[in-house]
């Protein structure tokens, strides 16, 4: 079976995120007040085949951990959804 994954990742928390601390200081200047604890990370979307959603988690869960975050200071989210959904 095919399945749609999302692996999203994010900064641990107590980890510096320059990027969204310029997001935050940015916003105001636009006209969005407000805003506040902006966290910036990145989303990996990809469809793969195994024979449940089960073992479709696992192999996502693997790649999250040996190469789509740095678990030393990212932690990431594996969203499965089965056939041709997306997540």
């Amino acid at each position: 079976m095919r399945f749609s994954v999302l692996v999203e990742v994010r900064l641990r928390p107590g980890i510096a995120d320059p990027q969204g601390a310029t997001i935050e200081r940015a916003l105001p200047a636009l006209g969005f007040s407000g805003v506040e604890k902006v966290r910036v990370g990145k989303a990996v979307r990809f469809e793969v085949v195994a024979a449940d959603e089960a073992a479709a988690r696992d192999e996502a869960t693997s790649m999250a951990e040996r190469l789509l975050a740095n678990p030393v200071i990212e932690d990431a989210e594996v969203t499965v959804i089965s056939g041709n959904g997306r997540p």
